[in-house]
């Protein structure tokens, strides 16, 4: 009986450990079993849509302490709140499920008919099946403008698929609520900015509770870039909050007349970075009194004309552009749909091939609004700003050395990429097919390379653009699936939702869960070092940031010091002596006499490093004029000069010298007055 007993047990070992290492060899270990992987959600939503992507995100940092992972600098989470709630259908997520959150609009029944947007932007008649959860017969697609793209699933998917950082810009347009047919809320723009970014963080919270409460969660909004490093670190996605909007704080302008004030800039500055935002657009489709715009091209763009004139009193404007820069053309607009929208009588122009530029730049409220930011160490997003007002911007950036400057999908003149990164900014593409991506990647290459940065990508998905399309079954280089992250460590397979299965060869970037596809798509057809410097975007834009937070302003040491001039323009009314060039205020300035040889004579006090001179001309510039340093006021030294001023606002940077005086010396004017300076700026660095 003993003997018996003792067999027993010995067989029901030996099965035992042949069963454990048939489950080591099959199975996963016991460290990444799924009640222990930290990724794991212990409570999804039941039903909801898969993930299929499997294996360990990367958490860390390499042997130098950056960050990897890819960036999304533009992104729109919760754009179907916007525009009066009903020109994007679907929720990014619901209480009640993802049968609630992904379902269309309720005009959009029984068939489409009504989807006024889609036929305005889109052409066609907008007829689709409108069944979203479970069938998606329709939608989302990558040519579809008006139904949900981020499901908080599909943007896990993309957070498992390597990304780490994301930009989620809070966007409305309050002309475009008031003329579209259905809404179901107020289209005041600051209510719907605080509604999205409230929303922001109940999905967070919605996030952890999935994974067992407040703050174990992936997704994580982030206020700082120390915060956002320390996010990434763990593996997880870094959010950061931005606005895109049409007219901040309240700021259009109706006929030329600005609607707000500078302490209405203040207000609106404070409450927003109070929200956590801390990038955004000045102006956005329309000229508001901050700034000009960047125009839009095509039907599109005649509707977002039609759409600058119902909210302001005028239509764009443009003049002969002054540098090779340009704003997107407008001449032959196509006919659209919006056009029944303008006055009897009234019609969209038509305009000068060979003027291509906004003749509205940068405003002084604009301009007040920049320096706000930098105040509040904000980045400034410089896409949609007509090249005038872009001018402007990086000039007062380049005079202050400051780097907090981002353009996040393409809508700048790409011929203003070397001025970011020499500022220390960043920049991202629009989320282009594979094949144009990878083309604009490797023109700018030698550039990154130059400035030693990573690379970004702006999906700006719910933000009415359009997104990659098939390439085809039988393409070359297709996507195989499944296939490993770039970080090999995790496999990603086709992605499926409810009863739909989206395969990027043959659907296209359908929605925000296939972003890693789409890199994929990018290594298969433009190679590995598109996608590494895809993947040293965090740390590049993180590095942007926190050079941002860093800046000091420098001390002017021009302010308040004597001034003389070789001569000054005589008014009654006004006085532009010489010293109202270094009063520290734009609202004077000095003018001097109509010939060309005429100077500026500052006496710092006592002796300084003198390495930088700023310049802000009235629009009598001098065309050709030097930067003179002398330590007693007889003996002077060239610094600094130029025969091809433009005016505006001139940075002139050289080896520190010390230096006790300053003049500037005017030699050809570049107008038929003589020269005037707002503010001239004297640093040591």
């Amino acid at each position: 009986m003993d003997r018996c007993s003792y067999r027993r047990r010995k067989d029901v070992t030996l099965v035992s450990l042949l069963l454990l290492v048939l489950a080591m060899a099959l199975g996963p270990t016991p460290s990444s079993a799924a009640g222990n992987d930290w990724w794991t959600p212990t409570a999804r939503p039941t039903p909801d849509s898969q993930i299929n992507v499997t294996g360990e995100p990367f958490t860390g940092t390499n042997a130098e302490g950056e960050v990897g992972g890819f960036v999304d600098a533009h992104d729109h989470l919760f754009a179907n709140e916007a525009f009066g709630g009903r020109l994007i259908c679907g929720k990014t997520f619901s209480e009640a499920g993802i049968a609630d959150a992904l379902k269309d609009c309720p005009e959009h029944y029984p068939d489409g008919s009504l989807a006024v947007f889609d036929f305005i932007t889109k052409g066609g008649d907008g007829r689709h099946d409108p069944v979203g959860w479970p069938t998606f017969k329709d939608w989302p697609a990558h040519d579809s403008l008006t139904h949900q793209q981020n499901y908080y699933a599909w943007v896990e998917r993309a957070w498992r698929g390597g990304q780490r950082v994301l930009v989620n810009d809070l966007v409305t347009n309050g002309v475009i609520c008031s003329v579209y047919f259905f809404k179901d809320r107020s289209c005041d723009e600051m209510t719907s900015i605080r509604l999205q970014a409230k929303l922001t963080y109940d999905l967070q919270a919605y996030v952890d509770k999935m994974y067992g409460g407040t703050g174990k969660g992936w997704f994580r909004i982030v206020t700082d870039s120390a915060q956002a490093r320390e996010v990434i670190k763990q593996g997880k996605l870094a959010v950061i909050l931005g606005v895109e909007t049409s007219e901040p704080f309240g700021c259009k302008q109706v006929l030329d007349i600005a609607q707000c004030s500078k302490a209405d800039i203040d207000a609106g500055l404070d409450e927003l970075y109070g929200l956590g935002v801390r990038s955004m657009f000045l102006c956005h489709k329309f000229d508001n009194a901050l700034c000009g715009v960047r125009f839009d091209e095509g039907a599109l763009g005649t509707a977002i004309n039609v759409g600058q004139f119902l909210s302001t009193g005028t239509f764009w404007k443009t003049e002969k552009c002054t540098g090779p820069q340009h704003d997107n053309p407008i001449n032959g607009a196509s006919a659209s749909e919006a056009e029944g929208e303008l006055p009897a009588g009234v019609k969209v122009p038509s305009y000068d091939s060979g003027a291509q530029c906004n003749t509205r730049g940068l405003t002084d409220l604009g301009e007040y609004a920049v320096r706000g930011m930098m105040k509040r160490k904000m980045m400034l997003e410089i896409d949609h700003m007509s090249v005038k007002a872009v001018g402007r911007a990086l000039d007062i950036f380049e005079a202050e050395s400051y780097p907090g400057v981002i353009s996040s999908h393409s809508w700048m003149d790409l011929n203003w990429t070397e001025r970011v990164y020499g500022l220390g900014g960043f920049v991202a593409q629009y989320m282009h097919g594979s094949e144009g991506f990878v083309a604009e990647a490797n023109r700018t290459k030698a550039l990154r390379d130059k400035y030693d940065v990573g690379y970004g990508y702006g999906t700006d998905m719910n933000g009415v653009g359009g997104w990659p399309g098939p390439r085809g079954a039988d393409a070359a280089n297709k996507v195989t699936y499944p296939f490993r992250s770039v970080d090999g460590g995790s496999v990603i397979d086709r992605q499926t939702t409810g009863e739909r299965t989206w395969d990027l060869n043959t659907d296209g970037a359908a929605h925000y869960g296939l972003v890693p596809d789409w890199i994929e798509d990018i290594r298969l057809v433009g190679g590995q070092d598109v996608v590494n410097d895809l993947f040293r975007g965090a740390e590049s834009y993180l590095d942007t940031w926190g050079a941002a937070e860093k800046h000091q302003a420098g001390v002017n040491l021009a302010k308040g010091a004597t001034a003389t001039a070789s001569s000054a323009e005589w008014n009654p009314f006004t006085s532009y002596a010489p010293n109202r060039a270094v009063d520290g205020t734009r609202d004077t300035r000095w003018a001097g006499g109509w010939s060309n040889d005429q100077w500026l004579r500052i006496d710092l006090g006592s002796t300084h490093l003198v390495g930088r001179v700023t310049l802000d001309w009235e629009r009598a510039y001098g065309k050709s004029y030097r930067i003179e340093l002398s330590a007693d006021g007889a003996n002077w030294q060239t610094a600094w000069s130029t025969t091809s001023g433009d005016g505006g606002l001139d940075t002139a940077r050289f080896t520190g010298t010390p230096a006790r005086y300053v003049r500037i010396h005017g030699l050809e004017r570049g107008t038929d007055w003589g020269y005037s300076l707002y503010e001239v700026g004297v640093h040591s660095s």
